[in-house]
């Protein structure tokens, strides 16, 4: 039971079962806890796997097995626990989970869709910051190589998903008067700054590496110059526009935060569901597109054929818009849409630059929440190390020179 939570015990698990199965007198026979991840596999959470075998009343003699996922929040010092307080994110995941998730789906009910996109929550504890799932696993669904990276088959499956999420929380929002903008708290938003250590971190560590490469030198020093500016331009990209079709986006969409299910007899994926709504926040669906296409695509789909992905998913969305006649905003042309788009595109920026370093990397070294938030010297050699990865290299050879062309690399933007 190393590394899992204390109080994650026999009894814990027991009453969460009991209060699921609505039966009291429900007991575990048998309980193993292991660690779900490994260090450098996920900074959002700490995820452990529990196996049991219980009984239920009606059958006490017959044994049932139970494959359970218990996500806590990060046990880290002071300091980053500090920095994390201003996103509320365990809260709002909770939130979503009990209230936002089911009522999404009831509305792709009401139009004869009954395909699941999000995991269900079995039980939340408030008190703990703690949410207990049915192991997807056992269902077939597993994680993808986050190193690998997703193919058009993966990103098919995940867009369409992800446009019936998008579609579904306009149209929530548009009934329930507004219940979802107060969702503001994605990745850059008004009320901190906490996570700069880690966003300007990394841009500098970029900055740093570019400047030692003749043929990037000019693009790092744009880079050291952008990152002053580099917060506030942040949360102007995150801000909802105005008459557009702002959602509820899930704020963390990459290989790691959705499961596939695979045919066994071809390998290829069948079947996906969206997890871990920790930084949702109400804006733009676009911002999760430039996340997902610039973090987790494989090349050449990521540097040429986004377009197409786009448009994949703007069919999608606007057609699960229309059939649920929503009618706050204009539904986007895809003219439009493309448009809407390239007015988020710092984000493909951010995500290319400082957060894809993150996911793709194998050195687990100073692998941790705390590394990755602060900019002390452990926090500095940690983000440095990331831009030693000839992938990265390769990345930012081919994409940065694209982000300044877009104008992306220039100061004035914040304007």
């Amino acid at each position: 039971m190393a590394g899992a939570p204390e109080w994650l015990t026999h009894d814990y698990l027991e009453q969460a079962l009991r209060s699921y199965y609505n039966d009291e007198s429900l007991k575990i026979v048998k309980l193993e806890i292991n660690p779900a991840l490994s260090a450098g596999e996920n900074y959002g959470g700490v995820l452990t796997r529990a196996r049991l075998r219980f009984t239920l009343s009606k059958n006490p003699e017959e044994e049932q097995l139970q494959n359970l996922i218990v996500k806590t929040a990060i046990d880290d010092d002071e300091l980053s626990k500090e920095l994390m307080a201003p996103y509320d994110i365990f809260n709002r995941e909770m939130n979503i989970y009990e209230d936002v998730l089911p009522k999404l789906n009831a509305l792709l009910q009401e139009i004869g869709d009954s395909e699941p996109i999000f995991p269900t929550a079995i039980y939340v504890d408030r008190e703990r910051t703690a949410i207990v799932f049915e192991d997807l696993s056992v269902a077939g669904y597993v994680m993808a190589d986050r190193v690998r990276l997703l193919n058009v088959e993966h990103t098919h499956l995940i867009l369409r998903k992800l446009a019936k999420m998008h579609a579904t929380s306009a149209v929530l929002n548009e009934r329930q008067s507004g219940c979802l903008e107060s969702y503001d708290r994605g990745f850059f938003n008004r009320y901190t700054n906490a996570y700069s250590g880690y966003f300007v971190g990394g841009l500098l560590a970029a900055a740093r590496w570019m400047s030692q490469v003749p043929k990037l030198a000019d693009y790092g020093q744009k880079l050291f110059e952008l990152a002053p500016h580099y917060m506030e331009i942040g949360k102007k990209c995150f801000t909802p526009t105005p008459g557009h079709v702002n959602v509820l986006a899930h704020g963390d969409v990459w290989t790691n935060n959705v499961m596939f299910k695979y045919d066994p007899s071809t390998g290829r994926p069948v079947d996906v569901l969206l997890i871990d709504f920790q930084y949702s926040f109400w804006g733009s669906p676009c911002i999760d597109l430039h996340h997902l296409f610039n973090t987790s695509l494989k090349e050449p789909l990521r540097r040429d054929q986004q377009s197409g992905l786009f448009q994949f998913y703007h069919s999608i969305f606007t057609d699960t818009l229309q059939k649920l006649h929503y009618r706050q905003n204009p539904i986007p042309s895809l003219l439009d849409f493309k448009l809407q788009t390239e007015q988020k595109r710092f984000f493909a920026l951010h995500s290319t630059v400082v957060v894809q370093p993150v996911m793709i990397s194998e050195d687990a070294t100073d692998a941790c929440f705390n590394a990755l938030m602060n900019d002390d010297e452990r926090g500095i050699r940690f983000k440095n190390r990331l831009y030693h990865n000839p992938k990265v290299q390769e990345n930012l050879k081919a994409m940065v020179p694209f982000f300044d062309r877009k104008g992306l690399l220039e100061v004035d933007q914040c304007r």
